[in-house]
């Protein structure tokens, strides 16, 4: 497996959701995943186990710099304390990418041309880095609702199993 350049940065969601699913590993191709503090802390609260997992370079860091372009978003967006400090952590490097579940990180990631991905985005992926058959992902994508805490739209989870299910 052919490790990524690309610095990723995460938030809960992602981490918490792809643990439920016995899934983490899925991130293991990417050289390292920076967690922001309050991050860590969220999910050392919700699902610790995350945090311990062999294959996938987690990284606990703190914000030290704090980015002028994410100040401005704040009063526009609802972010809790971890995705402010993700997306400072974001501004800090020319390559990076958001992990996130949350619409509204996502929106403000776009603002500030950080490109971001979710857990299904991440599921859908693994297809393509082959690290999940096809057929794995659709159980996967299927058993979201039952096995996971993520909060989706039944017609979005429902657009994206049909796509993965349609494509070859």
């Amino acid at each position: 497996m052919v490790k990524t350049s690309i610095v990723v940065i995460a938030d809960a969601g992602p981490l918490i959701h792809l643990d439920e699913l016995n899934s983490l590993d899925v991130l293991a191709d990417f050289g390292r995943i920076i967690v922001p503090n309050a991050v860590w802390r969220e999910v050392e609260h919700h699902r610790p186990q995350a945090l311990q997992h062999n294959d996938v370079n987690l990284i606990r860091k703190s914000v030290v710099n704090f980015s002028s372009q994410v100040n401005a978003l704040m009063p526009l967006y609802t972010l809790h304390l971890g995705e402010q400090e993700a997306l400072h952590l974001c501004m800090e490097y020319s390559r990076s990418m958001l992990l996130t579940d949350d619409t509204a990180a996502r929106l403000a990631s776009k603002n500030i041309g950080v490109a971001a991905h979710g857990t299904l985005g991440i599921l859908v992926r693994s297809i393509r880095q082959k690290s999940r058959t096809k057929a794995e992902v659709l159980t996967l994508l299927r058993a979201i609702p039952k096995e996971t805490t993520l909060h989706i739209r039944a017609t979005l989870l429902a657009d994206v199993i049909r796509d993965v299910d349609a494509s070859s």
